[in-house]
């Protein structure tokens, strides 16, 4: 079992108040969720946030892989759940179903007609495939959104290949310009491209959306990972494209503004400092001790201090050096320059700002022996409705009855059937027929 932190918890902030009566921002919009792993479910998670009825239709048998992957917080039935796995499941409605059968696509159509959104992350194809294609879904509602998400996009040359976050990462220009110039490229320590993705395609789907709720006519929303990633490398193309320059790897530095870098403490810690601009960089040098650095013809402004950066890191880091963390951030603050410290999971967890915003959120959880499982909170924050964590999951299936009879208006005989035929259940001996393969998931984006 993992050790629960005692700070994480933390003082009671403004989450653990209680909601106030206005409605959350999508009360009355279904989305069907089609994805597994990571970018899809990801992007359902953020809309489930802020209210909607988000259903989330998994394999018979075993569902979701994430609910086994990463680290496994140890639950009451000694079975163990994804700490990654929580944080991707809150708010969710889950049903089981069959997509390679007709009868599984017949109630997917069903639940798609009394839906405003799907969402899904197979590989361009799968869902044709399984009579599933956007054609058929207009079939049954015309004003339905579909946000599909693959490492590269419906359309162009590479649709068919296999796309996951690691690879759109490297091919969207992250990789390459992430890392020191010495050394081979790095990744970054989480499912960034995933989570870039996600967002494009929650953003994608309210657009979609509010379209669909004035025109009543739905559309397709194509989001490609390689392209979320790429949308995010600022200037790199343009200065290519007008002046020939291919941005390379530069470690901590940012090779635009000086000083901006990390540096090292006297008590063996790290602390980020944001010296540039002419007005910081003066009130940085006089916290510093060293107002004369400002007027010095090497950092006189910002192009010259980008010309001397490596002068001017050597004596920003031997400053650091001499002083503690705390020191530092204390002369810092006052003196109004941008800096923090290099935080772990664990310092954040600890931290008064993200407890006083909410963002250490304990939600209710019967299965932990704690009682309760610690997530982040919500982003972005919204003062008269904000979002919500109303639970932090279920079991496969968990809602098949509620979602299947009650929604779908099915009788008790009919989900039982549907139940012990596979369609939304897996008989004995059936796990790895119903699964989904590797191939199908290939647009998933993990890593």
């Amino acid at each position: 079992m993992m050790a629960q932190p005692q700070h994480a918890a933390g003082p009671k902030s403004d989450w653990d108040a209680q909601p106030n009566d206005a409605a959350p921002p999508l009360a009355g919009v279904r989305v069907v969720e089609l994805g597994s792993f990571v970018a899809a479910p990801a992007a359902t998670r953020i809309l489930a946030d802020f209210g909607a009825e988000v259903i989330k239709v998994e394999s018979p048998g075993t569902g979701d892989e994430l609910r086994q992957w990463g680290e496994l917080i140890e639950t009451r039935d000694g079975q163990g759940i994804s700490a990654w796995w929580l944080t991707q499941a809150r708010n969710k409605r889950f049903v089981t179903l069959n997509l390679r059968a007709p009868e599984g696509q017949a109630l997917a159509l069903a639940l798609i007609a009394k839906s405003q959104i799907v969402i899904e992350n197979f590989r361009p194809g799968r869902l044709e495939a399984w009579n599933l294609s956007y054609e058929r879904m207009r079939e049954v509602n015309p004003a339905i959104v579909l946000v599909r998400i693959s490492g590269y996009g419906q359309t162009g040359p590479y649709r068919e290949k296999a796309g996951y976050g690691n690879v759109s990462e490297s091919m969207g220009g992250l990789r390459y310009v992430t890392g020191y110039p010495d050394r081979p490229p790095v990744r970054v320590g989480v499912s960034l491209g995933d989570m870039l993705a996600a967002q494009q395609a929650a953003f994608g789907a309210l657009m979609a959306l509010r379209v669909a709720e004035r025109t009543g006519k739905g559309q397709v929303v194509d989001v490609a990972i390689t392209e979320a990633v790429f949308a995010t490398t600022e200037g790199m193309l343009t200065e290519y494209a007008h002046k020939g320059i291919v941005r390379e790897r530069a470690g901590n530095k940012l090779l635009r503004a000086a000083p901006s870098n990390v540096y090292q403490t006297g008590d063996g810690k790290w602390i980020a400092i944001g010296g540039n601009g002419e007005n910081v960089f003066r009130r940085f040098t006089t916290a510093m001790g060293m107002p004369e650095l400002a007027t010095d013809k090497r950092f006189i402004d910002n192009r010259s201090r980008i010309a001397n950066h490596e002068e001017l890191d050597e004596i920003i880091g031997a400053w650091t050096a001499a002083h503690s963390l705390a020191e530092i951030q204390q002369l810092l603050d006052a003196a109004g320059v941008p800096a923090g410290p290099v935080m772990s999971i664990a310092d954040i967890a600890a931290d008064p700002q993200f407890q006083a915003r909410g963002m250490i959120a304990r939600v209710p959880d019967a299965r932990l022996p704690e009682g309760a499982a610690i997530m982040p909170g919500i982003v972005p924050r919204l003062t008269a409705t904000p979002g919500q964590i109303a639970h932090a999951g279920g079991a496969l299936g968990a809602d098949n009855h509620d979602v299947f009879a009650g929604l779908l208006g099915l009788d008790a005989a009919t989900v039982e059937r549907l139940r012990e035929s596979g369609i939304i259940g897996a008989p004995a001996g059936t796990q790895a027929t119903l699964s989904s393969s590797t191939a199908e998931h290939a647009g998933e984006g993990v890593e």
